[in-house]
């Protein structure tokens, strides 16, 4: 459980940075000006999103991760 848990954070933490990131360079990158607060709360919606993928995969996918693919025999990265 401990492992699925950090899995879960670990993607939502990568969905918020890289959402937040992407705004900011499209929008100019200006931390001084209110779209950067908008791009912040905006970027909260896929890392949200993240968490419940991640719930739905810890359930019904592979128990030890958020992935929703089981780990099978072979899988490339897995042991």
């Amino acid at each position: 459980m401990r492992k699925l848990i950090a899995d879960i954070a670990e993607r939502t933490l990568a969905a918020y940075v890289t959402t937040f990131l992407g705004l900011l360079l499209a929008d100019g990158f200006d931390l001084t000006d209110i779209s950067a607060l908008k791009a912040a709360a905006i970027a909260s919606i896929p890392a949200a999103l993240s968490v419940i993928k991640g719930a739905i995969g810890g359930r019904f996918g592979d128990k030890s991760s958020a992935a929703w693919l089981p780990a099978g025999d072979g899988a490339p990265g897995r042991r």
